[in-house]
């Protein structure tokens, strides 16, 4: 009898288990319903977006202002709304995606509507016609960067540094892509996205170091040369040298002489091209950052200043993210895994450029 018992009861925990996970299956909570419901209307809306914006293009219709304002907007509510999704409902997190955004941003199975998307910037971006291309466009920004950090008395290895720093906010700005115009801005266009009145400061500063530059390296005035003649009369924005080289120095050829201290503050390529990346979106409080003295604790808490790291897709997703109304740089540094991906491209390109 003692053993027909305990079999008995064996046959009962089993049952138990087995069935457990059924059990414990429970509606989703009024929260739960509403955030899945937000997700699937944005993303119809970007499935929307995507085919009117395909369907004029191929029609050749004219398209709007700001042609890529509405994709944009519409992308980021699909993340956002899905980061809201699993925050109730962590099950939704899946597997890894190819752009290696965080799974609890995006599911995966939406690749090929980013896939999309990004086809249909790569068209509306396209290069004007009359762009002054060049054959040679990762090693154009390493060298330049090099030659303007050496001008700036920098020794030849942290010279370098700036160069792969530089071929990763090419990356950041434009995928690596030279002279493209803008689908979001009337206003900043180039392979490295300056403005008309950057463009022209960096110009000037150019001027002041262009004959230190010449006694370095002989062969890159040369060129540069040329490029002035080839750019005169046009935007020098859409000669893909002079628009890097004026871009670097209206904002970052300052801050060159700071790579020492950088590196030693922060040793991960990475984070070196992060904190160049935010001189080109916030500049004043980042130099503060610097100047402290503990760079990585240092906050921001501006409303214009966090509306500045949103409309760059930092803090943007999800509204956890987007209710901070201050960040340490600690902070900004993580929150941008979305120029991840750029600028570890950027690094291999650097890697296949330094043996030159």
């Amino acid at each position: 009898m003692g053993s027909r018992r305990l079999a008995a009861a064996a046959l009962a925990a089993v049952a138990f288990f087995v069935a457990a996970p059924v059990d414990a299956q429970k509606a989703p909570s009024p929260q739960q319903s509403a955030a899945l419901a937000t997700y699937e209307r944005a993303l119809g809306d970007f499935k929307s977006v995507l085919a009117e914006r395909r369907r004029q293009i191929e029609a050749k219709q004219p398209l709007p202002n700001l042609p890529g304002q509405a994709l944009y907007l519409a992308r980021v509510a699909v993340i956002s709304s899905y980061k809201d999704l699993t925050d109730v409902t962590p099950s939704r997190i899946g597997r890894p995606n190819k752009f290696e955004i965080p799974p609890a941003y995006f599911d995966a199975d939406i690749e090929p509507l980013v896939e999309e998307y990004g086809r249909l910037f790569d068209i509306m971006e396209a290069p004007p016609a009359g762009a002054q291309s060049s054959p040679t466009p990762f090693k154009d920004v390493v060298d330049l960067a090099v030659a303007i950090a050496r001008a700036k008395g920098l020794a030849p290895e942290h010279a370098e540094t700036a160069g792969r720093i530089s071929l990763g906010l090419f990356f950041a700005e434009t995928n690596g892509k030279q002279n493209v115009r803008n689908a979001r801005s009337n206003t900043y266009m180039g392979s490295f996205q300056t403005g008309p009145s950057e463009d022209r400061n960096g110009r000037r500063k150019w001027e002041k170091i262009k004959a230190d530059v010449a006694a370095i390296d002989p062969h890159l005035s040369a060129r540069n040369d040329r490029e002035e003649a080839r750019a005169r009369g046009t935007d020098q924005r859409f000669n893909h040298w002079t628009n890097v080289r004026n871009g670097l120095m209206n904002a970052h050829a300052d801050l060159f002489r700071e790579i020492p201290g950088i590196v030693k503050t922060l040793p991960d390529p990475i984070d070196q091209m992060k904190l160049f990346q935010l001189i080109q979106i916030v500049p004043t409080p980042t130099r503060s950052a610097l100047k402290s003295g503990d760079l990585l604790n240092y906050r921001v808490s501006s409303p214009r200043i966090m509306r500045y790291l949103r409309n760059n897709s930092i803090f943007a997703f999800g509204q956890a993210d987007r209710a901070k109304t201050s960040a340490s740089y600690r902070e900004i540094f993580a929150a941008m895994w979305l120029f991840n991906r750029k600028f570890e491209k950027a690094i291999a390109r650097y890697a296949e450029i330094k043996p030159r």
